[in-house]
């Protein structure tokens, strides 16, 4: 596992970009897993940037979105179709018949999910997933006590995720208990992960993350058992790690042939 500590939110966020551009320009057809929530907004924004003023070219990359809410239609704007399609999609070229999200109104969750997974191995498998952690911990919806073997399911919400997540619907609006989410195991076939984590409220959450034991309880802790991880955080969520300057250093020295920025 790699730690990148930058100043702020927007330069981790540039950073995360580049390094999602430079596998696109390595691998046009790169299969990507997609995060969803507050904190790939800005790494979005990034990439839509490069699209339309360097020509970063999405035309034969394929999709996979993390998870998304059971109930809700693609074009209710609280769902993660809408989310990626107003922050992300129709502001590139990816095409549509590439772009997959769980689909929350499927009548056969057991089914959906493991044609979700299906089709993921027919495209070769993700080349880089995008993450983000909850501030317990949890890496798409795999809430703390998940199994670190799960695969694509139907998982319930916990009351710090709804009260988390609130904010994403509307007062009054009730909001779903249950979600679709690729699982651990899933996400740890990936060939690569790129997490990112910025803010005071994610600094206990990342330390445990990345120096803490890996248990099921913290489930992105998982993580340190991947073979290319890579976890850029802001200075704010990088107070409580105990080997930061060690992190530093390994950064600034880098070999020029394995920088991306």
């Amino acid at each position: 596992m790699e730690v990148i500590i930058k100043q702020d939110a927007e330069a981790a966020s540039l950073l995360g970009a580049k390094l999602v551009a430079s596998v696109i320009r390595k691998n046009p057809s790169s299969v990507l897993g997609l995060a969803t929530g507050s904190t790939p907004l800005k790494l979005y924004k990034n990439l839509i940037e490069f699209h339309k003023k360097e020509g970063l070219d999405f035309s034969s990359c394929t999709t996979f979105n993390l998870d998304e809410y059971v109930g809700l239609s693609p074009d209710h704007p609280s769902s993660y179709h809408y989310f990626m399609n107003e922050n992300l999609f129709r502001h590139i070229n990816v095409p549509q018949k590439q772009v997959h999200i769980p689909d929350g109104q499927t009548q056969d969750v057991p089914l959906h999910c493991l044609e979700y997974e299906t089709k993921m191995r027919q495209a070769g498998g993700v080349d880089l997933q995008i993450l983000g952690i909850g501030t317990d911990g949890h890496i798409g919806f795999n809430e703390p006590s998940s199994s670190l073997s799960s695969r694509t399911r139907i998982k319930t919400l916990t009351e710090k995720t709804l009260t988390d997540n609130a904010s994403f619907f509307k007062s009054g609006e009730t909001m779903p208990h249950h979600v679709l989410t690729m699982g651990i195991g899933t996400i740890m076939e990936a060939k690569s992960c790129l997490l990112l984590a910025f803010g005071e409220k994610k600094a206990d959450i990342v330390a445990q993350m990345v120096e803490g034991p890996i248990t099921s309880m913290v489930p992105a802790s998982a993580l340190q058992w991947h073979r290319s991880a890579t976890v850029i955080v802001d200075e704010a969520a990088s107070t409580k790690l105990k080997r930061l300057e060690y992190y530093r250093w390994v950064y600034q020295s880098k070999p020029e042939w394995q920088r991306f920025e």
